[in-house]
C-alpha cells in the first residue's frame, strides 16, 4: 500500500514538473515559484472529470460560473507579486484554492477570501486534505478585505476590477505590493502597485483574463 502511495506521489510530481517546465518556456519565473509549481497538487484543485486536463496550460470551469485560472496566469500573477521577503498575503477571490496553495509555498501566512460559499467549502476541504494550516479562509465580499490581520505585505486580486478600492489599499503595508487584473476598455492588464509614503507606484505588466469581481456573498 505504501509503495502504491509513493508511486502515485512520484507520478504527480513528474506531472507538476512537466507543467512547470512548460510555463518557463513561455514566461519568466524565479526558482522559488518554479519549485512551488513542482510541489503543488494541481490535480486536486480542478473540477471532477477534468483531471486529464489538470496539467495543461488552460483555464478550467468551476461552479458558480467561475474558473480556475490557467497555470500560466497563476505564474505571471505570482511573479508580479514579488513574494521574497513577504510574511503575509491577502488574496481576494479564493476560487478553487490553487493560487492560495502556490502562495503558501512562498509566504508564511496566506489569507484568502471567497464570496461563493460552495467554492470556499471545497477549497477548505482541499487544504485540509493536504494538511495545510497556513492558509486562512473567509467567506465574504472580497472588496471588504480582511481588516483584522491588516496591514499585509502583499495583496493579490484573483478577479478583475476597474479600480482597486481605497479600503483595500489601506490594508497594504507601506512598501507592500498589490497585484490586480485591472479592466481597461476592452481588455484586462496585470497591474502592480507599490505603496510608498507619498502614494502608489503603478506598473502595467501583461494582458490577462479573469472573471470580474462581484458584490456581496453568494450562498
Amino acid at each position: 500500500m505504501l509503495e502504491t502511495a509513493n508511486f502515485n506521489t512520484k507520478i504527480l510530481l513528474q506531472k507538476n514538473k512537466k507543467m512547470a517546465d512548460e510555463i518557463v518556456k513561455i514566461c519568466t519565473i524565479n526558482d522559488d515559484i518554479y519549485k512551488a509549481f513542482c510541489h503543488s497538487e494541481r490535480e486536486l484543485f480542478v473540477p471532477q472529470g477534468f483531471s486529464a486536463h489538470a496539467y495543461k496550460l488552460d483555464a478550467l470551469p468551476l461552479a458558480g460560473n467561475q474558473w480556475i485560472s490557467s497555470p500560466l496566469t497563476v505564474a505571471k500573477m505570482t511573479q508580479a507579486l514579488t513574494c521574497k521577503g513577504a510574511d503575509s498575503v491577502l488574496e481576494i477571490g479564493c476560487g478553487s484554492g490553487y493560487q492560495a496553495l502556490i502562495l503558501s509555498k512562498l509566504i508564511r501566512r496566506v489569507f484568502t477570501i471567497e464570496r461563493i460559499e460552495r467554492l470556499l467549502k471545497e477549497a477548505k476541504e482541499r487544504f485540509k486534505t493536504l494538511k495545510i494550516s497556513s492558509i486562512h479562509t473567509r467567506f465574504d465580499d472580497g472588496q471588504n478585505g480582511w481588516r483584522e490581520f491588516a496591514p499585509y505585505d502583499r495583496i493579490l486580486f484573483s478577479a478583475s476590477i476597474p479600480e482597486v478600492p481605497q479600503k483595500i489599499f489601506d490594508q497594504l503595508k507601506i512598501g507592500g505590493i498589490l497585484v490586480a487584473p485591472i479592466e481597461k476598455i476592452d481588455k484586462q492588464i496585470i497591474t502592480r502597485f507599490t505603496k510608498t509614503e507619498v502614494g502608489m507606484i503603478k506598473e502595467e505588466l501583461d494582458d490577462c483574463l479573469f472573471v470580474p469581481v462581484k458584490d456581496g456573498r453568494e450562498y
